[in-house]
């Protein structure tokens, strides 16, 4: 059996997936001042194929036309939901105001722990310097998030944790588009 070309895999799986999606998506996924293209191009593509809507909180490290950035998404940039905020208060404003799951090196609850619900939203941090203390401050204890890691372990590739952290909260609702 020959497999589909992309254009038939992306009109068969992905445009219906993403139509029930809009314009509430399932999680919101927050990138605060992200810097490294090919990271946000590899959660573009993440985003696409999950049906989670990616914010991108200026300033960023990079132009969205950035080629690095394009290569990493490839072609998913039109099946994803990418809007840039001018602030991270801005962006939480346009959301109303969801629960917030920050990860971070700093946080102690494990990201397995919380029950995600549709509608949460998962704030990652700069890849060279994460999240302002101010910004974890600011939210629960219980909210801050970290992954499990090796000790002596610095963190986790920005892109390779959105994909955890999308992931076990989908896998706990079943993997619902809606």
């Amino acid at each position: 059996m020959s497999q589909p070309s992309d254009a038939a895999f992306y009109a068969h799986f992905l445009v219906p997936a993403m139509r029930g999606t809009r314009p509430g998506a399932m999680f919101e996924l927050i990138l605060y001042e992200p810097e490294i293209p090919p990271n946000t191009g590899n959660i573009m593509r993440l985003c696409a194929n999950t049906g989670v809507a990616l914010h991108l909180i200026e300033p960023l490290g990079f132009d969205l036309e950035e080629r690095k950035l394009r290569r990493a998404g490839l072609d998913y940039r039109e099946f994803a939901s990418v809007q840039t905020h001018t602030s991270l208060d801005a962006c939480l404003q346009v959301l109303g105001k969801p629960r917030i799951f920050a990860l971070s090196t700093r946080g102690e609850t494990r990201h397995d722990e919380p029950h995600y619900a549709a509608g949460d939203a998962f704030l990652l941090g700069p890849e060279t310097r994460g999240l302002p203390q101010n910004v974890l401050d600011s939210l629960p204890a219980a909210q801050v998030l970290r992954l499990p890691m090796q000790d002596g372990s610095r963190s986790l590739n920005l892109s390779n944790a959105a994909a955890v952290i999308v992931y076990e909260a989908w896998r706990q609702l079943d993997f619902k588009l809606e």
